[in-house]
């Protein structure tokens, strides 16, 4: 049958500059079998499904899925299914918009046409041990006295973040895919990697950070244009130890001809992350 299908440029106002995500939107009745063979067909970092929620406190219930599994969570798909649900005449049923996923309820913010989501909790945080680190630095083709620091950022996806010295040095980053060792969407083991570089004086209205996202999709290594979830982990580590200061931007895809901008601040105790969303494709999908 045919379903609503909407494809959405997230963290751009400016089509085709941010990062894309398929969202189908009556996904009611399709089988599992189904969502991950469409998710495998459209070949983008993930695809997503909304269903009826199953929380009576939830506005709607989403799925996410890369073309070879599926997340409990990703930060650009929560923003670009939440736009799609608005733009398809979606009412919330309070003032934040609850949105249902793997990880559970995720609220998120809808101001001046900016869309926002809590940052879920960190699965996992803290220090990356040697080993590990010492397979992250042979995938970045970096000397230990590089690594400014590293942490965990795991919301789910299960992020390894490092910080280096600038963000001209996350830039000139060459990654060694052939010294990856990974499996899922991980590049170390079952974890994708996340950097991080600061921004020399950045002024009113410029990145603070900029950001580079490895992991694997369909057993292939590959550069995440702009990612939610990471930002969402790092925002947790660099605002938590004093690094960072809220609000803040970040500018991730720039190594890819992308221009994505991740807007994080704190309000009502939590720290949220957001950014612009636009429509690039409407239409219907046979599912």
């Amino acid at each position: 049958m045919s379903r609503n299908f909407a494809q959405v440029d997230v963290f751009t106002a400016e089509p085709y500059r941010g990062n894309p995500v398929a969202v189908v939107l009556d996904a009611d009745g399709v089988s599992n079998d189904d969502m991950a063979r469409f998710a495998n067909w459209t070949n983008l970092s993930e695809t997503t499904f909304i269903l009826p929620p199953t929380d009576p406190t939830a506005d709607y219930r989403v799925r996410i899925f890369t073309p070879s599994s599926e997340l409990p969570f990703a930060g650009h798909p929560t923003i670009g299914t939440c736009h799609a649900w608005l733009e398809a005449g979606g009412q919330p049923k309070a003032e934040r918009i609850i949105q249902e996923c793997g990880v559970g309820i995720v609220p998120l913010r809808h101001d001046a046409g900016r869309l926002a989501f809590a940052a879920p909790e960190l699965i996992r945080g803290g220090d990356v041990d040697d080993e590990d680190l010492a397979r992250v630095r042979a995938v970045l083709q970096l000397d230990q006295s590089e690594i400014v620091a590293a942490q965990w950022a795991d919301n789910g996806p299960g992020w390894i973040a490092v910080m280096l010295e600038s963000a001209e040095a996350v830039l000139a980053l060459e990654p060694d895919f052939s010294q990856a060792e990974g499996e899922g969407a991980g590049i170390v083991g079952r974890y994708p990697i996340g950097v991080v570089g600061p921004t020399t004086n950045p002024s009113s209205g410029d990145s603070a950070i900029e950001v580079r996202a490895f992991f694997r999709a369909n057993g292939r290594a590959v550069e995440d244009p702009v990612t939610g979830s990471l930002n969402a982990g790092l925002a947790q580590w660099l605002l938590g130890n004093g690094t960072l200061s809220a609000p803040y931007i970040a500018s991730q895809g720039t190594a890819l001809g992308r221009a994505g901008r991740v807007h994080v601040d704190e309000a009502d105790g939590e720290i949220w992350v957001g950014g612009d969303a636009v429509t690039a494709i409407k239409g219907e999908v046979a599912l």
